[in-house]
């Protein structure tokens, strides 16, 4: 059967995502990068993040090959949902993107494997996006549910996840650098997966390993600028001179190594790679996009249109998390409110087609696994939509993309990737298919 322009484009937006997905996996980015077991000592393995759990069963894997089975012990934690059958490391579950007592647990067990290690043995931290709403340990007279509070007021604020973990930092027994306090004089290796815009140390899982360039007074400041009133125990924390992070130059850092295995831009290039094979110009707006999703939508519709226009056969490429400012009570994320303000936009200019999609098979929603990750953006869809009585627009004032795109059949649904470099969005220009 040969498959209409339409239904191609999907086939070929869905065999980018999981390019992107594929160069990111666990199973082939970290194996190269593990570190050889010390001579005389252990390997205690603690990790968390979306990817934890593939990360862990790597290594277990990898050390099982070489020999070193009996000498590695250890436990990361993955999202509720996310867990697979452990090889020789321990894999727990936790709350994301809002902690739960589970992180605390997890976060607690960490801490207390890396005090344990001596100078003789090799602290691994396996470490990707997530980490920090599964590794929560609120720092003296902070409640959970107090972290809880705070975390859902960033995040309906719209905040950057780089503002939402400068404030995680400084109310942290366990983040801003206070794993690597605790593993010293270990040896501590860190492996990460990025999921933040620019690949920060200091922003992936909020820096448990790293020194940490910012203050509580840059906490405080976040706070200020979205006008979050924080529970009265996290401002008094926040004004505790020793809540403060370790900063570069701490002597605790000075057995500490860090290393990045996996980045947006790489499994950018892979879906690039793709597209290109399939005849399409590569149009690359950047791995570390910001900003308001609805807004990005429209201006990257923009964008396609003008190349429709001057007849270019191009995919345009982007990365970084976007962020969604709560007005409504729908369903729905960033990747799946960018598709419905693409579509609005787009408005059923023929020839274009697009994918939306959060590389960790999750896509905002309730924060279970069967959530989707992300939509499809077809020329017919607005017809369709107009057909089944549903307004774009009505639906992104209500923040309720999911429902819309459920209404189309037209969600990305993949379940967990066991992987994150956070969002993923191509858009296909093809003038002459029309």
């Amino acid at each position: 059967m040969t498959l209409s322009g339409d239904e191609a484009r999907s086939k070929l937006l869905e065999r980018m995502f999981e390019a992107a997905i594929a160069a990111a996996h666990p199973r082939l980015c970290l194996p190269p990068h593990l570190p050889r077991a010390p001579r005389d000592g252990r390997i205690v393995v603690v990790g968390a993040g979306k990817a934890g759990a593939a990360m862990a069963v790597a290594a277990g894997e990898h050390y099982r090959a070489s020999g070193d089975a009996g000498r590695i012990s250890g436990v990361v934690v993955t999202r509720h949902g996310f867990a697979l059958p452990p090889v020789l490391i321990g894999i727990d579950e936790a709350g994301h993107p809002v902690p739960d007592e589970a992180s605390v647990l997890a976060a607690r067990a960490a801490l207390e494997l890396a005090r344990n290690a001596t100078a003789h043995d090799l602290v691994l931290c396996l470490l990707s996006g997530g980490a920090s709403a599964l590794w929560s340990a609120p720092v003296a007279g902070i409640t959970l549910a107090a972290k809880q509070a705070l975390t859902r007021d960033l995040l309906r604020a719209g905040a950057r996840i780089s503002e939402i973990n400068c404030v995680r930092r400084h109310i942290s027994a366990i983040k801003g650098g206070r794993l690597a306090a605790a593993a010293h004089p270990a040896r501590l290796v860190t492996l990460a997966i990025s999921d933040v815009p620019g690949d920060d140390p200091a922003v992936i899982g909020s820096g448990p390993t790293v020194a940490d360039p910012t203050t509580l007074a840059d906490a405080r400041e976040v706070l200020a600028r979205f006008r979050i009133v924080p529970p009265p125990e996290i401002a008094a924390a926040l004004e505790v001179p020793t809540n403060e992070t370790l900063k570069p130059g701490a002597a605790e850092l000075a057995q500490a190594t860090y290393d990045l295995i996996a980045t947006p831009r790489a499994s950018l290039e892979a879906a690039a790679a793709v597209a290109r094979t399939a005849g399409y110009q590569i149009e690359q707006l950047g791995d570390a996009l910001e900003g308001e999703a609805r807004e990005v939508g429209a201006a990257h519709a923009r964008l396609a249109l003008d190349a429709r226009r001057s007849g270019r056969r191009v995919a345009i490429l982007s990365g970084g998390e976007l962020t969604v400012t709560v007005r409504g009570t729908g369903r729905g994320g960033p990747n799946q409110e960018y598709a419905l303000a693409l579509l609005a936009a787009l408005d059923g200019a023929p020839g274009i087609e697009a994918l939306a999609a959060d590389t960790d098979g999750i896509d905002g929603g309730g924060g279970s696994a069967t959530d989707p990750a992300g939509a499809i953006v077809g020329e017919d869809d607005p017809a369709r939509a107009k057909a089944l009585g549903l307004n774009p627009a009505m639906f992104l004032a209500n923040n309720d993309s999911t429902t819309f795109f459920a209404a189309l059949d037209t969600l990305v649904r993949c379940g967990p990737t066991q992987t994150n470099v956070n969002d993923f969005r191509a858009i296909l220009v093809d003038p002459g298919s029309y």
